[in-house]
């Protein structure tokens, strides 16, 4: 925080100055210039010349008179949130989820498409662009009114440099994705893994809201995990903490470098439908597989059932492992594990509980796609704010 009697670069202590306000402001509402002195410890006279610049730009509005403290009566002031719009966007398998929404979080207008196959950084960036321009159009936003946009994307995504490091299912290790990205949407990008954003948007506003210790286990086109410690997410030393597709969990097999990780290969969505592939019958591949093997296997098809227990056995293995290193308050289920309903919980508990001492609460995910574009829509918030 700057005050009163700090130097440096003239301008890059307005912008700190303007965030900690705008920071104080969506704290605490509808407050007064001299509140707003007192919550920053800036002088009054730099507050009003700023609350005056912010009032003219539109993202600050006085919205009534408060109570006298002695003397005349004070303006309130309010943050305003729709003064400008965020994107939040995931990439999941084959499709493209896309929200815009003001500074405060909330969604307004959504849009999703789905993608040619296989999936390269061009089809990715001009998917992106065609979502911007069609959430503007719905918006009524107009583009420099974007703060920017949040991205979710599969694989060790580097931060700092706006790379992904290790990501098999795209092929896109060490490209400047980011870079690329922000040339074309003219926009300012941050990207995130995809598991990561689901964690971050669960633990806002969804089923985590406000544990501070959670992990989130994500089964789709790959396995993941997200990490919460005392409140913190935990992205480890060179962002790859939850990367659990590597666990050696399953058939072990061959790997090579650039390829899936053992439990990924074998049990994500795409192992479990290559296997399920020879046991089902009459399976439509558009409905989840889990669900089918569920069915079938209610059906009678001993296969089916002996290929699901197996599923839960190793689902089980990468959660005690995850349980027994972090010990969690909590452990959410996402992906195509939303649809093993209470019976396929109670499955798991009863799996955990033979093999761990203290089994965490294990619930469903309560966004289902919402919470990565909320999680995306997050991290441009938090870097901005």
């Amino acid at each position: 925080m700057l005050g009163r009697g700090q130097t440096g670069n003239t301008k890059l202590v307005k912008q700190m100055n303007r965030h900690l306000l705008i920071s104080r402001l969506r704290e605490y509402k509808r407050v007064s210039r001299a509140d707003l002195a007192k919550l920053t410890e800036l002088s009054r006279p730099c507050v009003s010349s700023l609350v005056d610049e912010m009032i003219r730009e539109g993202l600050i509005n006085e919205v009534g008179i408060g109570e006298s403290k002695g003397g005349r009566k004070p303006i309130l002031l309010e943050y305003n949130f729709r003064a400008k719009g965020v994107i939040g966007a995931v990439f999941e398998g084959s499709t493209l989820h896309m929200s815009i929404a003001d500074l405060s979080g909330e969604l307004l207008f959504n849009y999703g498409t789905r993608l040619s196959q296989p999936t390269n950084g061009e089809t990715a960036i001009r998917a992106l662009e065609v979502g911007v321009d069609a959430l503007l159009k719905q918006s009524g936003f107009d583009k420099d009114r974007l703060l920017g946009i949040g991205i979710g994307l599969p694989g060790i995504t580097q931060r700092t440099d706006g790379t992904i490091s290790y990501a098999p299912s795209t092929g896109w290790m060490g490209l400047p994705v980011q870079q690329e990205m922000e040339e074309r949407l003219n926009i300012p990008v941050f990207i995130d893994n995809d598991v990561n954003l689901m964690t971050i948007g669960e633990f806002h506003q969804g089923i985590g809201f406000g544990v501070r210790n959670q992990v989130h286990m994500y089964v789709g086109t790959g396995i993941g995990a997200g990490i919460i410690i005392d409140g913190q997410f935990y992205r480890g030393f060179r962002e790859a903490a939850g990367e659990i597709g590597y666990m050696m969990i399953g058939p072990v097999g061959r790997t090579r470098r650039g390829e899936y990780g053992v439990f990924e290969r074998n049990y994500s969505v795409s192992g479990i439908i290559e296997k399920a592939r020879l046991i089902l019958t009459g399976w439509n591949e558009d409905t989840s597989v889990i669900t089918e093997l569920m069915r079938q296997s209610e059906a009678g098809n001993r296969k089916a059932e002996q290929f699901l227990e197996d599923i839960y056995v190793h689902w089980a293995h990468g959660m005690v492992n995850m349980i027994s290193v972090l010990d969690p308050e909590l452990l959410i289920i996402n992906g195509e594990m939303v649809n093993i309903g209470e019976q396929g919980i109670k499955k798991l508990n009863g799996l955990l509980a033979e093999w761990v001492p203290f089994v965490p609460p294990v619930k469903v995910a309560a966004l289902g796609i919402k919470a990565g574009i909320i999680g995306a829509i997050q991290i441009v918030l938090e870097a901005l704010s």
